[in-house]
């Protein structure tokens, strides 16, 4: 159940232009705000996230983090309002309990700054499940995405400064799209959407508004996206892991023009 809470705020502000003018301006911002996960009552993360969809980030989180490995291990998740932020309680299936113990222990070594501990560095890249070919998908249709995505941006509408994750079918049209201050957050929301509606994912693309990082193309390969494209540039882990998963991956997507980063299946031959 999605409890009423407080995506956007307003703030007071002063507008100031080159001329020096000064003057009295409302500003609306996304709400940003810490929200603790914890399974089978263990306290495993905090993530600062847009309180929206928290349903779908459980879900979409509890698969990028390996802890389930399709919908039906996922038993049961309920938000709780707290003094700080929000309390998301998740239970799994019960042959999960022992997977997810051990998960904690590996992240006990784990920082802000990164993974520390030869343990951690053996964990941080784990094998990928391969994905298959995508759907005969044209370049129009990843245009013509590109070009809708914007209007399901309602929370970047108000305040540009959120992320959007949105799935595609082959054609370009849009199947379901998710808002976050986080863009690994966007995405977990939409995976996880897409998990409890029972979407096949494999059947189409998605589409980040973000820079695309190797984390994010380890959740659509777990996903089971076989297309991931982003408005922004990939760094060279995330073309890697892309290439070892059979990813199609698309980036720099612009109105006149996009790079086809990893192209696993021979889908964009140039010339063609």
């Amino acid at each position: 159940m999605q409890h009423h809470i407080q995506f956007v705020t307003r703030f007071d502000t002063v507008s100031l232009t080159p001329d020096g003018a000064a003057a009295a301006a409302g500003r609306a911002v996304p709400v940003e705000a810490p929200v603790a996960l914890s399974f089978f009552g263990i306290g495993y993360a905090v993530m600062m996230a847009t309180p929206a969809d928290l349903e779908d980030f459980a879900t979409g989180f509890a698969l990028s983090e390996r802890l389930i490995g399709h919908i039906g291990e996922l038993v049961r998740v309920d938000v709780r309002p707290a003094d700080q932020g929000l309390l998301l309680d998740i239970e799994l299936a019960p042959d999960r309990r022992e997977h997810v113990f051990d998960r904690v222990r590996v992240r006990v070594g784990e920082s802000s700054c990164g993974l520390c501990g030869i343990e951690n560095l053996e964990q941080a890249l784990r094998p990928l499940p391969r994905v298959g070919c995508p759907p005969a998908i044209e370049a129009k249709s990843l245009f013509r995405a590109l070009e809708t995505i914007r209007a399901h941006q309602p929370l970047n509408a108000d305040t540009g400064a959120v992320h959007a994750a949105a799935f595609f079918d082959g054609s370009g049209a849009l199947v379901a799209a998710r808002e976050d201050v986080g863009r690994h957050n966007a995405l977990d929301k939409l995976v996880g959407h897409c998990l409890r509606g029972g979407v096949d994912m494999s059947g189409g693309f998605a589409l980040l508004t973000s820079r695309c990082s190797y984390e994010l193309v380890e959740k659509a390969a777990l996903a089971g996206f076989p297309m991931l494209v982003t408005v922004s540039a990939p760094t060279s882990l995330a073309v890697e892991r892309a290439h070892e998963a059979g990813l199609t991956l698309i980036a720099l997507a612009r109105a006149d023009s996009m790079l086809v980063m990893a192209d696993p299946h021979g889908l964009f031959a140039a010339g063609r």
